[in-house]
Formats: structure tokens, sequence, C-alpha cells
């Protein structure tokens, strides 16, 4: 046999995927260049690695044992190379984050130049939605999760980075007078939600029923871009992190609609397991980030205060 490292790494993104076109997107490929190294590496064996049934990609029990012997192949690798890196006096290892989506507008800047100083890091980010995100950490499977509201159930550390507002929205085709009640706003008009799990939907669900409002229409998409564009184009209105809306506020395709009790105001926090043991590369981050957060905030963000 004469398969590659490349080709354990396609085939245990498809694996963990169960899709050629999510693997592709997650590894920066094309969907014809993972097919061809899922083949080339499934030629190798005599026992089919995946089966297609329907329109579906599914794994067989064979393929999942070979999944399970490529994670451990790769995982010495990346061993091997953080060693020497460490021996060079580099410092080395893989940094593990799990981001709620909006975090996705907000964590980036936190991480550039450190990662940019510490070439031998490995950096790996997965942006979902809060109840993933939570279980991720509740399983131990990351170092790390940035969210805006805590989860009560754990026993975690933190830091506090910065502050999250949510505001009412809306597209700028429909001119709203002054004299709208926030009732009449929000029971007039439809409300674009985000999914079920969202921080944000929980946010939004608790303002409503906070203000007895009885809305008539709602929609549900399952992520911020999503809900953005669909405000942009005029289907409705929806609270929104102001993080992840600035250049259409600035373009003029978003517009904030003041309405009392809003804007509503939460903290990002980056949080990990209280009885977690932190790698040198966690606990360094951690360190730069009490140093630098207040300065990236400065630099990055500065623009909230206007609002």
């Amino acid at each position: 046999m004469n398969y590659t490292l490349h080709q354990l790494q396609v085939f245990l993104k498809v694996s963990e995927k169960q899709s050629i076109t999510l693997a592709a997107e997650e590894l920066f490929l094309t969907q014809p260049a993972v097919s061809i190294q899922l083949k080339n590496f499934q030629d190798q064996f005599p026992i089919p690695l995946t089966e297609v049934i329907g329109r579906k990609l599914f794994i067989t029990e064979f393929g999942k044992e070979i999944a399970e012997a490529a994670q451990k192949i790769l995982d010495e690798v990346h061993a091997i190379n953080y060693r020497t890196l460490a021996y060079q006096g580099n410092l080395s290892g893989r940094i593990k984050i799990s981001v709620v989506s909006t975090g996705k507008y907000l964590m980036p800047f936190f991480l550039t130049d450190f990662m940019r100083q510490h070439e031998g890091l490995e950096l790996i980010m997965d942006v979902t939605n809060k109840l993933k995100v939570v279980r991720a950490l509740e399983k131990n499977e990351i170092d790390f999760a940035l969210v805006s509201v805590l989860p009560e159930h754990l026993q975690i550390d933190r830091v506090e980075l910065m502050e999250n507002k949510l505001f009412f929205v809306g597209g700028t085709q429909e001119e709203l007078k002054k004299s709208h009640s926030k009732r009449h706003l929000f029971e007039t008009r439809p409300l674009i939600y985000r999914e079920q799990g969202s921080a944000t939907r929980n946010a939004m669900e608790a303002f409503i029923s906070e203000n007895n409002f009885k809305t008539i229409k709602k929609m549900e998409l399952t992520s911020n871009e999503a809900v953005k564009q669909a405000v942009v184009s005029g289907l409705g209105y929806s609270i929104m992190p102001l993080i992840g809306i600035k250049n259409e506020i600035k373009n003029n395709d978003l517009r904030i609609v003041k309405v009392s009790g809003l804007p509503i105001s939460t903290t990002w926090n980056l949080i990990w397991l209280k009885s977690k043991k932190l790698s040198p590369a966690a606990t360094a981050f951690l360190e730069y980030l009490n140093e630098e957060k207040e300065a990236i905030i400065q630099k990055h963000f500065s623009w909230i205060k206007e609002y």
C-alpha cells in the first residue's frame, strides 16, 4: 500500500462529515480533488470504505476502523512535528477553539498576532451554534469555547473579552414612522429568527416574552449571515449582534431601529473547563490575551462605541 498522509487527511475528514462537499470546504479543496483522493485511497483496499445509498454517503464498518487508524497515524505525525519544534525552542502544539456563529466576527482578531508570533502552532476553530459549542466543551473535545451566555451546568474558568450588543434591525426599503410603538413594530412586522440553540435566538425570544408581544409571522434561518441577508432584502426584521452587521450599516443596507429596552447587552467570554489541564500552547494564549486584549479591542472594535 502506498497511501499518503494527504489521502489519510482527506478520508478522515470525509468520514467525519460524511460528505465530500463539506469535507472539501473544510480542507479548502475542490470537490473533484477530494473525490480523486478518496478514490485513490479506497482503491488500495479490497473492502469498500464508503457506500452511497440514495444520494447520501455512508462510511462502512471497515471504513470506520480505517478512519480510527488514520486519526492515530496523523496524531503521531503531529506529535513528531511538535517535538521537533519544541526541541528547537519554539512554542508548538495545537489549539482547538469552538466558536458560536456570531463569534467568527470577533475571535480571529484575538488570534492573528498570536499565531504569527508562534509559527509552530496549529489552530483548529469550529464555528457552530451554542448548543454544539457547549457540547464540545463538555466532552473535552476542545481547549476553549467562545460564548456570550455562560453554561450554568459546567464548572468553567473564563476571560472576558468585550461587550456584545444586540439591536433591532431592518432593511432600508421601508420608512418607519417615529411614532411607532415597540409593540406595533414587533406585532406587525415579520420577524426572522436564528435556529433553536442559538444564543441570539434565546435573547430575542426572551425580549419578546418579557414584553408579552404576539408576533404574527416568523422565519427561521440557520446562520447569522442568512438572517442578515434576509433582513437586507426586506423579508423582515430581527434582533442581531452589532458586531456582525458593521459593513451593512455603513453601506446603508441595514439600519438600527431604536426600540425601548434595546440594545440587549451581554459579554463575549472565552471559557474552558476548570478541571482541564491546559497545554503550554493554550496557557501561552491566555497570557497573550490578558496582556493584549485591550489593545486589540481598541484597534479593531472601537467603532462599537458609536452605537
